[in-house]
């Protein structure tokens, strides 16, 4: 858990309540006790991390709720706590919701799109540790694609391919080859889609099977000739490919979004039935949503 917070979020040796109030300043004029509220859970949340995983169990994460017109910096003080703390954040009104079963979008809807933001930020961390590697991987590819490696045994030759090699290197690093021609090959992974539609047609879901079946389905491979310059951004994204576990940073995004994931519900006071039951109508489907927010 550890180091999932050294990756992501501010450590717990960081920020104090002041100094996240003091940021905060910065973008929010007034609402002091709101800010002192937000500054505070979110150092009990850093504490939280420093304890043993049973003790840590048992300490859940409390909800805020912020009450005021629209335009007093509510959404603000929470987009920039979560800029603050880089932690994954997804604000979502809940009148866009309805109980499952009825015609919308089902409220465990926003976890799995927090979830996906949380695994697009892991990704992105990944990039940024393995791309001067993958820069390397490419400029190797490019050179085999000019001049394969020599399968003379006469030791003069093996040289002077290596000298030749090392030249082409040298430029293409430097930006003189770009307008030459090679033949690359081009990794097209097979993602299937499902469309599912509700019984009204309204609501469209795309299910990508390409993550169920990539261990199953090889990639399509096609040579293809195009100048240095077009293929360098193509061999690169294979390289970083190769080069990133995705199961490992599906995991971690996920263990992310758990711990320091941050959902901002706009407008829940209009889902709210105010103890009056309905029989029918919109209101039948807002009372299950009120229902189904509850595990969050």
């Amino acid at each position: 858990m550890s180091e999932l917070v050294e990756v992501r979020g501010v450590s717990p040796a960081g920020l104090t309540p002041r100094q996240i109030v003091t940021e905060l300043d910065k973008y929010v004029v007034g609402q002091a006790e709101a800010k002192r509220c937000v500054a505070i859970a979110l150092r009990n949340r850093m504490r939280r991390q420093m304890v043993e995983d049973e003790i840590r169990e048992e300490i859940k994460p409390k909800n805020i709720l912020m009450i005021g017109p629209t335009g007093v910096g509510k959404t603000e003080i929470s987009r920039r706590l979560a800029r603050l703390t880089t932690c994954p954040f997804s604000k979502v009104e809940a009148t866009k919701f309805t109980e499952v079963g009825y015609v919308g979008r089902d409220v465990e809807s926003m976890v799995r799109d927090l979830v996906d933001m949380a695994i697009d930020m892991m990704r992105e961390d990944e990039i940024l540790r393995v791309e001067d590697h993958a820069a390397d991987i490419v400029i190797d590819q490019i050179v085999d694609a000019l001049l394969p490696m020599t399968t003379e045994s006469d030791p003069e030759r093996v040289e002077s391919a290596k000298k030749t090699r090392a030249k082409l290197r040298e430029k293409l690093l430097a930006g003189d080859l770009e307008e030459r021609m090679i033949e690359i090959t081009i990794e097209e992974q097979v993602n299937p889609q499902l469309d599912v539609f509700s019984q009204d047609g309204m609501d469209q879901m795309g299910i990508n099977l390409g993550d169920m079946f990539s261990g199953i389905i090889p990639p399509n491979r096609k040579k293809r000739r195009m100048r240095i310059r077009d293929a360098r951004p193509i061999l690169f994204d294979q390289a970083l490919d190769s080069l990133i576990n995705m199961e490992d940073v599906r995991e971690r995004g996920l263990q992310l979004a758990e711990e320091t994931g941050i959902i901002f519900l706009d407008e829940i006071d209009k889902i709210a039935a105010g103890g009056r039951q309905e029989t029918g109508g919109p209101g039948v489907s807002r009372q299950g949503v009120q229902r189904d927010l509850l595990p969050l």
